[in-house]
């Protein structure tokens, strides 16, 4: 389905979400489970929570699974702070095993514990947690999965059933109190920590990490770099020595690479949907370690490589690979501006394609700009977390086109004079798909959301 922006302004405006797109919408579920699924509207309006924490449509409900500040099941000290992007794995007898990231920098509240075997540097205050999950969602467990490093913020899993988390930054042994370098990848098994240990994968690159997805086919690794302000950030792919080689098997190197679109030397030039580039190139990282200029500034020859402000989001779907641009400011220094787009990179056609881009439907301070943590909801949909400005919402945006509110967060973290949200983080759904886990990223909260969902 295409649609032109006046009619997205106009059905979102009606909805009264605040958010806006354009694009086709079905080519993001191709693939997947979700495309045999027709999609449904929202589950109407949101009821405001009396214990002030989540708004969610009637008929849902929601259950806090774990808590900053609270002791973690397996006593190795409280809940580390900063929850973000997470996974949800099968387990048996009906059990859910989830990742989650703490995006703790030096400064942070309540740094992840330091653990024998899996902390990588002692002076790190990020790293992950696991938890386990009964058929009902009550924690069976709470653990340390790694520690001792920064500033975790998304990832992604492998067909293997692991979770990779990412470091979003490039400081240095010696930097922040340090005593190694940060900006790596780390595996980390779901059920079994010490299996993966905390060691870099420093042939996947030394950059400031966002998130990555794996191609089910080639084992290709697909990698966003989150960078802020300019210089912005590159999309890399990896090439493992040992494709598809199971738990471990990232150790072995590879090449790193970073993709170059012919004549477009950043992203956010691009701003109508549909508009694809063929011949898409892919060049060698020179020194994927870093060690004397950081991986987007590094000499990709006469014709450069392409930037983009803001990488974040990344997943696979289909035969394609797909990743979010949050937002782009020129005042930042970016070629020019937008609310959010959502690009498509088929491998075997090299072909890369702008599929959707959002907006706020009127004021940029109304929610639904910067889209962020994005997941496939089995309901035929796409969930997407938002990280902007005012109060901060979950949307939900069907195959056909239309965006609701699915969750609001009522935590405010500000003043009534200033009030300001945490962010939403991490969403994605039980293996079953009865159930939808979202962090709130501050005060670190996790949240199981069940109710009537649409199959």
């Amino acid at each position: 389905m295409s649609a032109t922006r006046r009619q997205v302004l106009a059905k979102a405006s009606a909805l009264g979400a605040g958010i806006a797109f354009t694009g086709a919408l079905s080519e993001l579920f191709a693939g997947t489970a979700a495309a045999q699924s027709p999609g449904h509207t929202g589950y109407g309006p949101l009821v405001p929570d009396p214990n002030g924490l989540l708004d969610l449509p009637k008929g849902f409900r929601y259950t806090v699974l774990s808590r900053e500040g609270d002791q973690l099941r397996s006593k190795e000290g409280p809940v580390p702070s900063n929850h973000d992007g997470m996974a949800a794995f099968a387990g048996r007898a009906g059990r859910t095993h989830l990742v989650r990231n703490h995006e703790n920098r030096v400064t942070a509240r309540i740094p992840v514990p330091a653990v024998g075997g899996l902390t990588y540097d002692p002076a790190g205050k990020g790293g992950c947690t696991a938890l386990t999950l009964d058929a009902g969602d009550r924690v069976l467990s709470e653990r340390v999965a790694i520690a001792g490093t920064a500033v975790n913020c998304a990832g992604g899993r492998t067909p293997w059933g692991t979770w990779l988390t990412c470091e979003e930054t490039e400081d240095r042994a010696g930097t922040n109190g340090y005593t190694k370098d940060h900006g790596f990848i780390f595996e980390v098994h779901p059920t079994d920590p010490h299996r993966t240990g905390a060691v870099p994968l420093t042939a996947m690159g030394r950059f400031q990490h966002e998130a990555i997805a794996v191609d089910p086919r080639s084992g290709v690794v697909y990698e966003t770099e989150d960078a802020f302000l300019k210089p912005f950030g590159l999309f890399y792919r990896f090439l493992p020595n040992k494709p598809l080689g199971g738990v471990g098997s990232l150790r072995a190197g590879g090449r790193l690479q970073a993709m170059r679109v012919p004549g477009v030397p950043d992203l956010s030039t691009i701003q109508e949907t549909g508009a694809h580039f063929d011949g898409v190139e892919w060049v060698d990282v020179p020194d994927p370690l870093a060690a004397a200029t950081p991986t987007r500034l590094q000499d990709y020859g006469p014709r450069g490589i392409t930037h983009a402000q803001k990488l974040e989001g990344c997943y696979w779907g289909g035969s394609c690979v797909y990743f979010v641009s949050s937002f782009a400011r020129s005042a930042e220094g970016s070629a020019a501006d937008h609310y959010g787009q959502i690009w498509r990179y088929d491998p075997r056609r090299r072909r890369l394609t702008l599929v959707v881009v959002f907006g706020p439907a009127t004021d940029v301070q109304l929610p639904g700009e910067s889209p962020d943590n994005i997941c496939l909801a089995p309901s035929g949909g796409l969930m997407v977390c938002e990280d902007g400005n005012g109060a901060q919402h979950v949307f939900g945006v069907t195959r056909t086109g239309e965006v609701y509110a699915m969750a609001r967060g009522r935590q405010n973290i500000g003043t009534p004079e200033a009030p300001e949200w945490g962010e939403f983080a991490g969403v994605t759904f039980s293996p079953d798909g009865g159930t939808m886990y979202v962090n709130c990223y501050t005060p670190g909260t996790t949240f199981a959301v069940t109710g009537p969902w649409r199959g």
